[in-house]
């Protein structure tokens, strides 16, 4: 099922690009989390899941898409790091696994309707749903080819698998414009789905 970006968030994004060629839009991000705000004490140990969250068969051009897969999971970790979480070494149990999933979706301006999808991931877990993406921004000068992007990140009780803490992050980018650099994108994204950690489960917010 398609959902489209609220046009207050599209809106934003407009403003955010016509001010400066460097900025990232405003991020849509969801989170879901039980009834009790999910919490563990400082270095408590993750491990990163090497499997993309999503369907892996989503992959298009493995060389690319591992290049963004390292840098979405690289900001990821620096955002668990700041909640006081420690990465566990190679082959050490750990009580929480980390999934990570990103998908850009590239469209040309007169088939906004028809993405052609170069990414990988998607919220899959037990509290939110995947999200398909159909966004076009016209920011004067004539259209432009726009990538939408989003990244989600899935926290399970490593033990019993149970999700203990999931969330979405997703804009809207020029494709040419340096924010849709894989290393500026995913540093946005990850930065504004861990802001205010672990958030209001179920309300989506626009972090600018």
């Amino acid at each position: 099922m398609t959902r489209h970006l609220p046009a207050t968030l599209l809106i934003a994004a407009s403003l955010a690009l016509g001010g400066c060629a460097t900025a990232v839009p405003p991020v849509e991000v969801t989170r879901f989390h039980g009834n009790a705000p999910a919490g563990w004490a400082p270095g408590t140990r993750y491990a990163v899941d090497d499997a993309p969250l999503g369907d892996p068969a989503a992959m298009v051009g493995a060389n690319a898409a591992s290049l963004e897969w390292s840098s979405y999971r690289t900001a990821v970790e620096q955002q668990l790091q700041r909640q006081g979480l420690v990465a566990a070494a190679t082959g050490e149990r750990a009580p929480l696994k980390v999934r990570i999933g990103f998908d850009r979706n590239e469209q040309a301006p007169a088939a906004r309707r028809s993405p052609v999808s170069v990414g990988v991931g998607g919220s899959t877990g037990s509290y939110g749903s995947g999200v398909g993406l159909g966004v076009g921004i016209n920011l004067g000068g004539g259209p432009k080819r726009m990538a939408d992007l989003q990244l989600s990140v899935r926290i399970d009780d490593a033990a019993s698998g149970q999700a203990l803490w999931e969330g979405r992050a997703l804009t809207a980018v020029p494709v040419k414009a340096p924010a849709s650099q894989p290393s500026l994108a995913a540093a946005k994204l990850a930065e504004a789905l861990f802001r205010d950690f672990p958030g209001e489960s179920g309300r989506t917010i626009s972090v600018p």
